[in-house]
């Protein structure tokens, strides 16, 4: 599966941005998945991991209740909806896939959200957050 992320911008601290992921090659409807961002001068770190096994997605402590993660199957496609960013919130963020082999492997890979359980990496986009 290829992925191509976009959405980035800046916007102003309380703001909005809605992040697409779009996928080709391949249906997303067997992944799982997941958010990440990459801030300068820090590790990646998980943002949110769904699958439609497991439709309940994983978020991250920081973004819980700010971030929301949906999707529309008929485009192939996975959003990521922002709202209140804050200025740590800088960042580029990517989308990533990995294709299920079962339900506990989807059950595992969505709980632990980890960016070394995904092996298809879209391009990255920057998201800037500054007043």
């Amino acid at each position: 599966v290829q992925l191509q992320a976009s959405g980035g911008g800046s916007v102003h601290p309380g703001g909005s941005l809605r992040l697409s992921c779009e996928a080709s090659g391949a249906s997303l409807d067997d992944y799982a998945i997941g958010w990440f961002r990459q801030a300068p001068g820090k590790e990646r770190e998980e943002i949110s991991c769904v699958s439609l096994i497991d439709i309940t997605p994983h978020y991250a402590y920081s973004v819980k209740g700010r971030f929301t993660v949906s999707r529309d199957n008929a485009r192939n496609t996975v959003f990521l909806q922002m709202n209140n960013l804050k200025a740590e919130d800088t960042a580029i963020y990517y989308c990533a896939a990995e294709k299920l082999r079962s339900v506990v492997h989807s059950a595992a890979i969505v709980t632990s959200c980890e960016d070394s359980d995904f092996t298809s990496w879209g391009q990255g986009t920057l998201v800037t957050v500054s007043s």
